[in-house]
């Protein structure tokens, strides 16, 4: 399983089948809804927040297998860590998804993450894989709703 596409394709196909932290928390003490008008992906997330860590998240809604699997590996890479540590592997992914950061140079915090590089290959895609990290972004700041457009 050396071939980098064909693991990407698997990871993708595996947290689209059977994602991570999937559903909604009730009582939650962050949310937001996230939209991509362009191709139908609509994500809402749940946290919750405590002493400034998120110690459980969860995702629900509908959208394509790359919206969905970022969606669940985001859950399971931010669970745990700081605010502040989920933002910046939030920024170190928007980074990599634009072509700005080599994950096979800089060694950061992406881990599997690093797997949706080839998207940027893919504009049209690119809003799908970013969809549920600015969605976070947007829920640890209050903000209820982020569109794409």
């Amino acid at each position: 399983m050396s071939d980098p596409k064909e693991l990407y394709q698997q990871v993708i196909l595996e947290h689209n089948k059977k994602p991570r932290n999937f559903g909604k928390l009730e009582p939650c003490s962050h949310h937001a809804h996230g939209l991509n008008p362009l191709c139908g992906d609509d994500i809402e997330l749940t946290l919750v927040v405590e002493n400034d860590r998120i110690t459980d998240i969860k995702f629900s809604g509908h959208g394509c297998a790359i919206s969905q699997a970022s969606s669940s590996l985001m859950t399971v890479n931010v669970k745990g860590k700081s605010v502040a540590e989920a933002e910046i592997i939030a920024a170190q992914f928007r980074e990599m998804i634009r072509g700005d950061l080599d994950p096979s140079k800089d060694q950061n915090a992406l881990g599997k993450l690093s797997l949706f590089q080839g998207v940027k290959d893919l504009p049209s895609r690119v809003k799908c894989a970013v969809l549920p990290w600015a969605t976070l972004q947007s829920a640890v700041k209050g903000e209820v709703i982020t569109s794409t457009e």
